[in-house]
């Protein structure tokens, strides 16, 4: 018969089995916390995989402790949490934040180990001892990893403070966080006119495993600062090892000097595998500020489009800085798109093709035959269409019109970030 310890170790094992088997959902439900409840996490969207990687590969590593009896005290952080730490440094997130990240994930771990244990038929006395053991791995292991991390954290942050061109840096993001009053002397030590026309952008490489690319990005900073029609040299500063920030100095001039579909086809030939986010025109020190937040929304949209985004996105395109807005709260929209297209939100072709021939519809102030020019369509496969989409809907596109187009927009933008596979109507939605 086995002893006590052993009944014990085999309890422990099933409910981290038990666990590990939901890995992906855990992951998923953890990340959302931290994502929501620190709001220093949320500095960059972009952060957000690397997170969730974090997190699954120390979830996945406690997962395995408790399975085999290891030692927690000899375990090492994960590949993703060093990475992690990393590019928060690099970000400027303070230190605390990613401290407050592994308590608030033990505790929501613990939850879950109670939540499993409840589930369990456990003997009187062997229910204690099971959680003694599960409490003791995670908190050795969470005090020895938030270590190694934090003493990662803080050698990346020397190292890219010395890195960078540290005064100019600092300078910059004191001016943008409003902490200080630009005059000539902040533009002396940026070796930038302050006093002019600006047109912001934000640069970075979307693949997570990208590696150290600020070579390249400044390069393509100078290119696009040339082909937007620079009178001098542009301003850069790196953000981090995949981002920079660049402002292209545009004197008097208040138009960049090519439009954005040159841009995207300029940026597709000579720098492909990086996206860029741009922020308007704007003037002076308080337009270099703005040009800059703008950059940043229309950054957070093209993060959000993924494969979606273009190689370019303009904060002053059409659509974009409506939809930017939108995409802060990403389930509420997704909520919202769905109750005002309904049927037609379904993630399937027909369903697109319908959404697309209504929006053409709307923007032609509801006339078939313009739309059918449009879509080189016969009108009256555009009525059909048009009949179809609102049958899917549920009622016509008349009543809440503006609604209805905003919402198209963000399928648009968004696509299956918004819709819903709907398979039992998936298959019947149709069109010509």
């Amino acid at each position: 018969m086995a002893s006590h310890d052993e009944r014990t170790a085999l309890l422990v094992a099933r409910i981290a089995s038990s666990l590990n088997r939901r890995l992906v959902s855990l992951t998923a439900d953890i990340t959302d916390v931290l994502y929501t409840e620190i709001p220093d996490l949320r500095a960059d969207r972009q952060l957000l995989e690397l997170l969730g990687a974090s997190v699954e590969g120390n979830l996945d590593t406690i997962f395995h402790t408790l399975q085999h009896n290891i030692a927690p005290e000899n375990l090492e952080a994960p590949a993703a949490a060093m990475e992690y730490a990393r590019r928060l440094a690099q970000q400027g997130v303070p230190v605390n934040a990613l401290v407050r990240a592994y308590r608030l994930g033990q505790t929501n771990l613990l939850k879950l180990v109670f939540d499993e244990l409840g589930g369990e038929a456990v003997e009187p006395e062997l229910g204690v001892p099971v959680l003694e053991r599960i409490i003791t791995v995670m908190s050795v292991y969470i005090d020895r990893v938030s270590q190694q991390v934090v003493a990662v954290y803080e050698r990346e942050r020397e190292r890219w403070l010395a890195h960078q061109s540290s005064v100019r840096a600092v300078r910059v993001q004191e001016i943008l966080a409003g902490n200080e009053h630009p005059d000539a002397g902040a533009s002396a030590a940026l070796n930038y006119v302050l006093n002019q026309n600006h047109l912001a952008a934000i640069i970075w490489a979307p693949d997570a495993g990208a590696g150290d690319m600020l070579a390249k990005i400044e390069s393509a900073a100078h290119d696009f600062s040339g082909f937007m029609g620079a009178v001098t040299d542009p301003l850069f500063v790196a953000a981090d090892r995949v981002t920079g920030w660049v402002w292209v100095p545009l004197g008097t001039r208040s138009a960049p000097r090519r439009d954005y579909s040159e841009l995207r086809e300029f940026l597709h030939d000579r720098h492909s595998e990086l996206v860029v986010a741009v922020g308007g025109i704007t003037s002076g020190p308080e337009g270099f500020r703005q040009s800059h937040a703008r950059a940043q929304r229309a950054r957070a949209l093209a993060i959000a489009a993924g494969k979606n985004a273009p190689v370019a996105i303009a904060y002053d395109e059409p659509g974009v800085s409506t939809v930017a807005m939108l995409t802060e709260d990403p389930a509420a929209t997704r909520t919202w798109v769905q109750s005002v297209l309904r049927g037609l939100a379904a993630d399937n072709e027909n369903a697109a093709r319908l959404r697309e021939t209504v929006q053409v519809y709307l923007a032609n102030n509801l006339s078939n035959v313009a739309a059918a020019k449009v879509l080189d369509l016969h009108y009256n496969s555009v009525k059909y269409r048009v009949k179809r989409a609102a049958e899917e809907r549920g009622e016509d596109f008349t009543r809440d019109r503006l609604s209805v187009e905003l919402a198209l927009l963000v399928c648009q933008w968004l696509g299956p970030a918004v819709l819903t596979l709907d398979q039992a109507k998936g298959g019947h939605v149709g069109g010509q």
